[in-house]
């Protein structure tokens, strides 16, 4: 039989008293410690029930993602499945190549945007979705059911060796390497830009690849484009991910971009689901701004269905200010690509996304894509003919201070009439010139509070008062 390890870090599954291994974005931990191979046997063999035989599998550039992918192969073989080997490639590339294969369901190992100790392992359907509630709950329920071991003799370092399998699974069902993943979701990229006629001679561009799973898939098509490009961190060790660079460390790109006279230039996350710009004045271009950017573009062509953007609770007001003036209405959903995703399907829009750069256009992918925003982006550009910085003007941003307040028990604070009452004064001080958020952590004992405020030190001040309440208010009550 297969052993496997508890999961400490994990938050309580609401009236269970059961860990609830899926957050926003699957299943994810320190790799080998909160998420180990043997888990990911359990979610093979659990795919394999639960979205189909043939499973479609990629992976970034993280050292730990050799073996979880191991394991999950062994898990879909004993299951009967087959796994179909993508290597490293982008997770948007996987939902895209679901269909290619023909396959029911696609896997990606990746902790996007997370460090390199960290791992993840997340689902697509047989369509190129992520899971719905039921599919989660089923992978959850197979995850319950593994028995625990004390595992606190064990570091990052140890791998497969720490675990035994008792029972040789079945390997008969095999697996596949595919040699063409890559070229795949290469060649739809660049259609999605040359079909509207398009290209990119004379645009000078840098690419911040993150050391991750970009590193072949965004260059390439870019070239192909006919773009004159300037690439970093597009080399990997596995233990570089993320690390200093990317979509969530900015200062290499903006150096890069002043020292190239570059016209713009774009950052991913590890697995490049995200993408986030600098402007040829070296100005950061953030998620709320190119979906106020594609909205208009959408719009003025007719293409806008339902003449609505989703964005989360995160999205700056200036963001909604932006999609006010034209007249473009705005639905804000919980944080996570999943329920922006959601929202979208549920209202029939076309455009959603996130302010860390997450961003989905329906007419084009199935998931947050990086790559496919930057070509969009790019599109508006060109078909325009403006700069950057004379497109991102659309909309300026509201000063938005955050801080997150570690408390012992986020659920009762969150529901004190305390905590409410100081919100509405908050709020009543504001009036309608910002705007107050509080929202507990998905996976940490932490609240996230947020005020927004026309003026930058009012924000900070109340900020800084709001949090300072949210610890008062856990001291009385704990």
């Amino acid at each position: 039989m297969l052993v496997f390890e508890s999961i400490s870090m994990y938050c309580i599954k609401e009236g269970t008293g059961l860990p609830a291994y899926f957050g926003t974005d699957g299943v994810r931990g320190k790799a080998f410690i909160t998420l180990t191979v043997p888990m990911a046997e359990t979610l093979g063999y659990a795919a394999v029930k639960i979205l189909g035989p043939t499973l479609l599998i990629g992976r970034d550039t993280r050292y730990s993602g050799e073996a979880l992918e191991e394991g999950l192969v062994r898990g879909i073989n004993a299951a009967g499945g087959k796994a179909l080997l993508a290597g490293i490639i982008p997770t948007p590339a996987i939902a895209f190549l679901v269909k290619e294969y023909s396959a029911d369901g696609g896997v990606v190992i990746s902790a996007s945007h997370n460090p390199p100790e960290d791992n993840g392992i997340k689902f697509f359907n047989v369509n190129g979705y992520k899971l719905n509630d039921s599919q989660e709950e089923q992978f959850e329920q197979a995850l319950q059911q593994m028995p625990s071991i004390d595992v606190s003799q064990f570091d990052d370092q140890t791998s497969d060796n720490i675990f035994s399998i008792d029972d040789p699974l079945d390997q008969t069902a095999g697996q596949q390497v595919l040699t063409d993943a890559a070229e795949r979701y290469i060649e739809y990229a660049v259609s999605t830009f040359s079909r509207q006629g398009l290209d990119l001679r004379g645009i000078r561009i840098v690419i911040d690849c993150a050391h991750g799973a970009a590193f072949l898939t965004t260059p390439e098509t870019f070239r192909r484009l006919g773009a004159e490009l300037i690439v970093i961190n597009n080399d990997y060790n596995g233990k570089d991910i993320n690390v200093d660079c990317g979509s969530t460390h900015l200062e290499q790109l903006k150096q890069a971009v002043a020292d190239a006279h570059a016209d713009l230039g774009i950052a991913h996350d590890g697995d490049a689901d995200r993408l986030l710009a600098i402007d040829s004045n070296g100005q950061e271009v953030d998620g709320d701004h190119i979906m106020a950017i594609c909205a208009q573009d959408l719009q003025e062509r007719g293409k806008l269905k339902n003449n609505t953007v989703v964005s989360t609770v995160i999205s700056n007001l200036g963001f909604e200010y932006a999609l006010e003036s034209m007249k473009i209405a705005l639905v804000r959903t919980d944080v996570g690509d999943t329920k922006v995703l959601s929202a979208m399907l549920e209202g029939d829009y076309v455009l959603g996304g996130e302010q860390s750069g997450h961003m989905v256009l329906l007419e084009y992918s199935t998931t947050g894509d990086g790559l496919i925003s930057a070509l969009q982006l790019l599109s508006v550009m060109q078909r325009k003919q403006k700069t950057l910085p004379q497109l991102a003007a659309i909309m300026q941003k509201v000063p938005q201070k955050m801080l997150n307040v570690t408390v012992q028990e986020k659920d009762t604070v969150m529901q004190s009439e305390q905590l409410s009452r100081e919100k509405r004064t908050v709020e009543d001080l504001l009036g309608d010139k910002g705007r107050v958020l509080l929202r507990p952590s998905g996976t940490e004992p932490k609240i996230r509070v947020m005020v927004e405020a026309d003026d930058e030190k009012l924000a900070e001040t109340l900020v800084n008062q709001l949090a300072k309440r949210v610890a008062e208010i856990d001291a009385e009550l704990t």
